[in-house]
């Protein structure tokens, strides 16, 4: 009986023993940076890194065309006013030299337009009676 428990203990040993070698041999496989899932997950790492460097670069690249484009903004917003004044300061000259102003225009322009009108005209305030 003890010979038959040895022999079966020695069994149990061997058959751990194989079944440690196909294990360990399948997790140097598995973990293979070559052709595993070791592989896999190094190329994944790589490429999460590079994802990063390039969306803090695109970030940097967004927040200085915004401060450039908030820059332009302002400047135009400043030109627009300067020409808003100019063509209210135009409706003030006197008769005589709105149309010596619109003579060139009238030059570049064909014959057979009809002349336009101005859309804004000043006119003299209207006293009211009571």
């Amino acid at each position: 009986m003890e010979y038959l428990a040895d022999v079966l203990l020695v069994g149990g040993a061997l058959g751990a023993g194989v079944y440690c070698f196909v294990l360990a041999r399948r997790l140097a496989r598995f973990n293979d940076l070559e052709n595993g899932v070791g592989g896999a997950v190094a190329v994944l790492s790589a490429q999460v890194d590079d994802l990063t460097k390039t969306l803090e670069a695109a970030r940097r690249s967004a927040t200085s065309s915004t401060e450039s484009l908030g820059g332009l903004t302002e400047r135009a917003e400043g030109v627009a006013q300067r020409l808003e004044l100019l063509v209210a300061s135009m409706h003030d000259l006197p008769g005589e030299a709105s149309t010596s102003a619109s003579e060139p225009e009238q030059a570049t322009t064909s014959e057979a337009e009809p002349q336009v009108e101005p859309i804004f005209m000043r006119r003299p305030p209207v006293e009211r009676t009571q």
